[in-house]
């Protein structure tokens, strides 16, 4: 039998709070949180909702034992020209259409993942979150997420070059299956004790099995449910897996360690 795959130690991805998108971040999860863990209302279990500081888009996995490989991807990460790799991105012109002016589009593509700003020199991207998705069937679901706006598909095609870069270096493996951007809202994995029989709000086959929830009501509560709205994409990192406790204006959080970063 070949061997097994080494276990994923690290992962690239686009951070989604910062200074702008905390605030908004802090009062939709509060929200959310409240609501799906009511008695009154669905009775999730309050773990399973994510914490504001682990959020954030993954763009691949790395499998670095003891670190082994984590240099080099770091290295990559800092010689990548990202504003010149976004700025070579073109928005597809409809059959018939005339070509924008820069600034119509810049207003017009605001907050769907494009453009929002004028020039190839200031290319920036603004991320709005809307929604919520079910990565399994709505009524055996363990993980709920919140998807990114991107009407013109900009925001996929960027990350898609940023992960062939890292692929194309032989340090993060060819998933075989196409990249689904996603910020994670809810994960039953997270529930202490998570596996084996529970009552009301989660449901379990034999012991030990993944927590799963009725997620239907939910999904279509929050259908249309606004998470943050354009902000602008400021640093794409290198983080550990495992999100560590913290505490941010007095509260508690939690936050995955950043191994690498670079402003964008």
């Amino acid at each position: 039998m070949p061997p097994k795959p080494a276990a994923p130690t690290h992962f690239l991805c686009i951070p989604l709070v910062n200074a702008a998108s905390r605030p908004q971040l802090a009062q939709s999860l509060s929200a959310f949180r409240a609501d799906v863990s009511s008695p009154a209302s669905f009775g999730v279990p309050e773990d399973a909702v994510r914490p504001v500081g682990t959020l954030h888009l993954t763009l691949g996995v790395f499998s670095f034992p003891k670190d082994e490989g984590l240099d080099r991807a770091s290295e990559l990460l800092s010689s990548l020209r990202l504003r010149e790799m976004l700025a070579n991105i073109k928005p597809p012109t409809m059959p018939g259409a005339s070509e924008p002016e820069p600034a119509a589009t810049a207003a017009e593509t605001k907050g769907k993942g494009e453009f929002t700003s004028e020039t190839p020199p200031e290319a920036a991207l603004a991320i709005t979150l809307r929604g919520l998705e079910s990565m399994q069937l709505p009524e055996k679901a363990s993980v709920l997420y919140a998807p990114p706006v991107d009407g013109l598909g900009t925001l996929y095609a960027f990350c898609e070059r940023l992960r062939a870069a890292f692929q194309e270096a032989e340090l993060m493996a060819d998933e075989k299956r196409p990249l689904l951007l996603h910020a994670t809202i809810l994960n039953t994995i997270y529930v202490k004790g998570g596996r084996g029989p529970r009552g009301r709000g989660g449901k379990h086959g034999k012991r030990g099995e993944k927590l799963t929830i009725d997620a239907r009501g939910i999904l279509d509560r929050y259908d249309d449910q606004i998470w943050m709205e354009d902000v602008r994409v400021d640093k794409i990192a290198i983080c550990r897996m495992g999100a560590k406790k913290t505490e941010v204006d007095g509260a508690e959080d939690e936050a995955y360690e950043v191994e690498a970063e670079v402003e964008f």
